[in-house]
């Protein structure tokens, strides 16, 4: 009887994580879902990035949160990391991210947080191929619907990010602190249909930029005039 029971959560088990996981139009849609994030972030004029400052980046992290409760934290999900050819100006493919749980502060009610971190130099690009990497820094705000963009650190290089967030939902402030970021190699396994590193697909020029990557480029050129 109890091998039974075992076997059957075994088979319900292998079922429900099926479910979770993502195929390549799931992907397509997150990177849409990104790109139409930032355009509206840049339409608040209290929230928008300033064009210079696009156009001075090397890279761009894009992460998006939906956490209820008291304690803001991140718990696992997906971002997306794309660089700049200092060439030719171009953007590379996306790579796709996934964040470990990092405690963002004490919060109040539920809250999503649409975050854009913008690498500002060659040098701070190259943490993306390190297999995790963190950033430090701080989104300021007050209770209310929206919280401010600021300066952050690589805490591993010592390198200088901007910093930009999104946010709705009552909330008592936020730190971007102690976040862990990595590779999603799963996702970017079914993205591209070969096992890639973060580098190959960001620097290499292994693949091409997909057409939904190549939409959101062209949302961050748009920001950058």
């Amino acid at each position: 009887m109890a091998m039974k029971l075992l076997v059957t959560g075994l088979i319900f088990l292998g079922f429900a994580l099926s479910g979770l996981a993502v195929d390549r139009a799931d992907l397509d849609y997150r990177l849409r879902k990104f790109a139409i994030k930032f355009e509206t972030m840049q339409a608040k004029v209290d929230k928008r990035i300033p064009a210079e400052t696009l156009r001075k980046a090397q890279g761009v992290v894009m992460l998006d949160r939906t956490k209820a409760g008291f304690l803001f934290a991140y718990q696992g999900g997906g971002g997306v990391a794309m660089v700049r050819d200092p060439r030719t100006e171009q953007w590379s493919p996306a790579a796709f991210l996934c964040a470990s749980e990092a405690s963002l502060g004490l919060q109040i009610g539920g809250q999503q947080t649409f975050i854009v971190i913008l690498l500002m130099n060659s040098n701070a690009v190259r943490i993306l191929t390190e297999p995790t990497f963190k950033f430090g820094g701080e989104a300021s705000g007050t209770a209310g619907n929206a919280s401010g963009g600021t300066e952050g650190i690589i805490s591993s290089v010592e390198q200088l990010v901007m910093v930009y967030s999104d946010t709705a939902g009552l909330y008592g402030g936020a730190a971007l602190k102690g976040e862990t970021i990595s590779p999603d190699t799963d996702a970017n396994l079914t993205y591209y249909a070969e096992p890639l590193t973060a580098k190959e697909i960001l620097f290499d020029n292994k693949v091409k930029p997909t057409e939904a990557a190549t939409e959101l480029a062209q949302r961050i050129a748009k920001a950058s005039k």
